[in-house]
């Protein structure tokens, strides 16, 4: 993460019977520019940096196509974000595009992990009911009301 700067990224959420797919950063390892990453307790969306002269949505198609070589299916737009925050000590700051869609390969709904290696560092990613998530004590990042969210679509 480099200080003093703000990330502009894509992420999307992957629903399917009443669990979202999400990164653990309790699995995190490896290095990321040149630093050693710092595993957390909380999830994350999938999702990424987007690159100069990418829209949004080009942006978090090429990151989950990277991350779990899958094609996005109804890929919406929910929200923009801005997120401040603090990790392994450093100050964060960054403005997310939040999207939902749905996985292209299906036979990722039926993995329980599925490990994901990135530049320098990897994770695994697993299948969370919504019930935890909004009722447990791991925090789901980027910070949204992911509760009005999922009661709008139940």
């Amino acid at each position: 993460m480099e200080t003093g700067k703000i990330k502009v990224k894509a992420m999307c959420l992957f629903l399917h019977n009443n669990r979202i797919l999400v990164g653990d950063a309790r699995t995190l390892t490896g290095k990321k520019n040149g630093r050693k990453i710092v595993p957390g307790n909380f999830y994350r969306v999938l999702g990424g940096s987007i690159r100069f002269n990418e829209t949004a949505a080009e942006g978090v198609r090429r990151e989950i196509q990277e991350e779990l070589q899958s094609e996005i299916e109804n890929l919406e737009q929910i929200d923009v974000i801005e997120n401040l925050f603090t990790y392994a000590g450093k100050q964060g700051h960054e403005i997310v595009f939040l999207f939902k869609g749905q996985l292209a390969k299906k036979k990722l709904h039926e993995q329980k992990m599925i490990h994901i290696i990135e530049d320098g560092y990897e994770f695994d990613a697993k299948w969370v009911s919504f019930d935890m998530l909004l009722n447990g004590d791991t925090p789901l990042y980027p910070s949204f009301d992911y509760k009005s969210y999922f009661k709008q679509l139940f």
